[in-house]
């Protein structure tokens, strides 16, 4: 199931600045090469958080799942001017792509790849986080959440993507595949914390912004 139908979504490009032509390249890469290439956060997203961090001028983000690294090259240009962003990804067939174009971005000094499993990197990472972008495993979702909160500064951002799920959040239960019982887990156990304010955005495939009181 597609969220937001195809004119709405050609509409919304249309009236979005132009994807830069090293996100095309990596997006039409991504598409030929990679197994589910629909993970990519694609031209309106990108904008979106590169306009997130822009507004925040972040020194520290953390990106829970890099994949080809679209989305982190889309971060990491609003990052202050001594700033880093941390990209954990499991995948380490895709390691070599997404530091390609990071590489061609000029962003080579201002991201570090991490590849491994999140939950053993995170605790490892001696950061105070600015921004964090969980777009990862969705069962794994509410345990990135409470591992990554203290490493998360009172007042910063967390973005977690796919919340919508295709729109099966919204089908009854016994039509709901296991990752969007995960997602509704999720948003419900965020919209409870009373340490958090949130908001869904129906962004694409649905995104949460949690602010840390």
């Amino acid at each position: 199931m597609e969220v937001i139908p195809g004119d709405i979504q050609a509409f919304a490009e249309k009236y979005t600045t132009r994807e830069a032509d090293l996100l095309y390249r990596l997006h039409r890469e991504t598409y030929l090469k990679v197994d589910q290439p629909h993970m990519l956060s694609g031209h309106v997203q990108g904008v979106f958080l590169s306009m997130v961090s822009h507004m925040m001028r972040p020194r520290r983000i953390l990106e829970i799942g890099t994949y080809t690294g679209y989305s982190a090259i889309c971060l990491a240009q609003g990052l202050a001017e001594d700033g880093m962003l941390h990209t954990i990804d499991v995948n380490e067939e895709l390691e070599d792509m997404a530091a390609r174009y990071i590489a061609e971005a000029g962003l080579t000094q201002k991201i570090s790849q991490h590849i491994g499993k999140a939950a053993e990197i995170i605790p490892q990472l001696d950061e105070i986080f600015d921004l964090v972008f969980i777009d990862a495993d969705k069962a794994g979702y509410g345990m990135y959440f409470d591992m990554v909160w203290e490493k998360l500064r009172p007042g910063g951002f967390m973005l977690a993507d796919n919340v919508l799920y295709h729109g099966e959040v919204v089908l009854p239960e016994t039509e709901q595949s296991n990752n969007a019982k995960a997602m509704i887990r999720f948003v419900e156990k965020a919209l409870a914390d009373e340490r958090a304010e949130t908001l869904l955005l129906t962004l694409r495939d649905g995104v949460q912004l949690i602010r840390k009181k």
